[in-house]
């Protein structure tokens, strides 16, 4: 039996993978914990389909509680951490939570992994610790140079698992992922923040010129590359995960008018956000080479991701 220990799903990509951990193509022999501190980005509701599945229990707390992540760690562990602060815009407001949580919370569980002999742990970063790149894409072996304390908080936070792996022996696997998108993501971010405006009648907000450039990646792919690494990555390794998609965000603005049906007088520009990268591109190919392959289209993910925002705005009082 091998016991996963997944902070941070409550949330929207960690609940996603936890439901796929337990359905029918999910390992064999596994029992979950899920430890999450149910900010306002964190509802039990995204785990509802297996909160009553005897293999998972779920305990609210904080990553930053040492004494409770010990006790949650039986030896021989795999330990996956979704657990962070991620709006960039909260950041730029106020950066202390993304240090406590995405560094600090970070290095607590890697001292509890340590100390219980993990299996692995598996550390969830972004395509945004490696900053803006004209052109091209960012490989692996690319220096971090993060531009907003998010993606700061990120990039300390690999350093220091990977310090684990070089000092320790601790063996320690990164994931550097594209923009995911996808149902039940919390509406702070661009796509439902647009979509669940745009199908409410109301306007959306477009920084600066639009032209800024994003891959993205369908949260079923993200996952299913995070178990991919788990089964067949290598210790002390770092994986970027690309969707195939990029767009700028003009160019993604048009789409979501499309799906929503709205036109372009539904669109507000507004001051360029501080700071803002102009374009992430990762190169995947070392994932790939593992036999990562997307398998949903931007074209049929976008649309049932509207679809899937739908009743939220005929029906408010059910929107988190």
């Amino acid at each position: 039996m091998t016991h996963y220990l997944v902070t941070g799903a409550a949330g929207f990509i960690g609940s996603h993978f936890v439901r796929d951990l337990l359905g029918p193509d999910g390992p064999p022999d596994v029992e979950v914990t899920v430890l999450d501190a149910l900010t306002y980005a964190g509802d039990p509701a995204n785990l509802a389909p297996v909160l009553d599945d005897p293999r998972l229990r779920f305990v609210q707390g904080d990553i930053t509680d040492a004494a409770l992540v010990g006790k949650l760690l039986p030896r021989g562990s795999v330990v996956v951490n979704f657990a962070a602060e991620s709006h960039v815009d909260r950041s730029i407001a106020a950066a202390e939570a993304f240090v406590r949580t995405n560094v600090l919370g970070t290095q607590i569980l890697l001292d509890a992994a340590l100390a219980a002999g993990a299996r692995c742990f598996l550390q969830v970063s972004t395509d945004e610790v490696y900053g803006s790149i004209e052109q091209g894409s960012w490989t692996e072996e690319a220096p971090v140079r993060p531009n907003s304390p998010y993606a700061a908080t990120k990039a300390a936070a690999d350093l220091l698992a990977l310090s684990y792996a070089r000092t320790h022996g601790l063996d320690v696997r990164i994931t550097r992922c594209s923009n995911n998108y996808g149902p039940g993501q919390h509406p702070e971010k661009l796509i439902p923040r647009f979509v669940t405006l745009l199908l409410a009648g109301r306007p959306v907000p477009l920084y600066g010129d639009g032209g800024n450039i994003r891959d993205w990646l369908h949260v079923s792919d993200h996952c299913r590359a995070v178990r991919l690494v788990l089964e067949r990555g290598a210790p002390g390794e770092v994986y970027n995960i690309g969707g195939g998609t990029q767009l700028t965000n003009r160019e993604l603005t048009g789409r979501l008018l499309d799906a929503c049906g709205a036109d372009w007088d539904a669109v507000r520009p507004v001051e360029d956000r501080k700071g803002h990268d102009r374009r992430y591109s990762v190169d995947d190919g070392k994932l790939r080479r593992l036999g990562h392959r997307p398998r949903v289209p931007f074209e049929r993910g976008l649309p049932e991701t509207v679809d899937w925002y739908r009743p939220l705005t005929e029906h408010p009082a059910r929107r988190k």
